[in-house]
């Protein structure tokens, strides 16, 4: 119906099963075989899955990088087409599956990842097949974590819509709130009235000037005791000026004191061994 919020999607779990030739075909196999420049691997990813915008979409763009570094991994494990078909059909369904709802679903999306796994990692027709090892399935599980889901809110932010909640709520009793902008009208006029009011109690209002009050001429006793405290700050400023003169010639006296004794010791320790050393050359 016109003017309600369309539904947004759930988080929900899904079924996993085989899916080797579901997204890549073995002609497209082998079609990325034969191409070994990492631009034109791109372009026929962006060709398969209708992603010719790439290069002024950034949607699209992630997208193909996504497949492109899915298939690169591949290459550098040395993948069979069917292991590279099933590794990015797993990559894709897991992407899907994160990016269907703009809620949390990483605890389902990452089982559901793990499901698919071994799904192509364990013999049990015809709900399973053993098309990994279990050293490719470490590698597989190791490279996923580590750059998909390790980046999947970004990944959640770039391809889901923007949320928000617009929440209302009505007591039974109370009258309901008026829209905003009766209400930041009604407020306006009452601001207006309160700042006429203020202006017009202003204006009514005597403003006293109040001259400054001429200096008082000090009398001849404040003047005798002004000039009895100045002297006395004087003496003391004097004394303390001695005080520390003295305790800095103090110092250093009984620095020059304790300079010579050391001079003294080093000059009669030195005279002894030279002395001792003749005598040695003697005998």
């Amino acid at each position: 119906m016109p003017g309600e919020a369309p539904k947004i999607p759930q988080p929900k779990n899904r079924k996993a099963k085989v899916c080797i030739w579901d997204d890549l075909t073995v002609n497209q196999m082998d079609i990325l075989e034969k191409t070994t420049n990492n631009d034109d691997i791109k372009c026929k990813l962006a060709e398969f899955f209708s992603l010719e915008d790439y290069c002024e979409n950034p949607r699209s763009a992630i997208l193909v990088d996504l497949y492109f570094y899915t298939v690169q991994f591949a290459r550098q494990h040395n993948f069979t087409k069917e292991q590279t078909a099933a590794f990015f059909s797993i990559v894709k369904k897991t992407h899907e599956m994160q990016v269907e709802t703009p809620f949390g679903n990483i605890d389902l999306c990452f089982g559901y990842f793990k499901e698919l796994v071994l799904c192509h990692a364990v013999r049990r027709p015809p709900w399973s097949i053993d098309l990994f090892s279990p050293d490719q399935v470490k590698l597989i599980t190791e490279y996923v974590v580590n750059t998909y889901f390790r980046h999947h809110k970004l990944y959640k932010y770039v391809f889901t819509p923007l949320v928000r909640l617009d929440l209302a709520m009505t007591y039974e009793g109370v009258p309901e709130t008026p829209p905003q902008s009766e209400a930041g009208d009604e407020l306006k006029e009452e601001t207006e009235e309160e700042v006429a009011a203020e202006a017009n109690a202003i204006q009514e209002e005597e403003v006293e000037i109040v001259e400054p009050e001429p200096e008082k001429e000090e009398t001849p006793a404040q003047k005798e005791l002004r000039k009895v405290i100045q002297q006395q700050l004087t003496e003391e400023v004097e004394k303390l000026k001695v005080s520390v003169e003295e305790q800095l010639r103090t110092n250093e006296e009984s620095l020059q004191k304790k300079l010579s004794g050391v001079d003294g010791r080093t000059g009669s320790g030195t005279g002894k061994r030279v002395s001792s050393r003749q005598g040695k050359k003697g005998k």
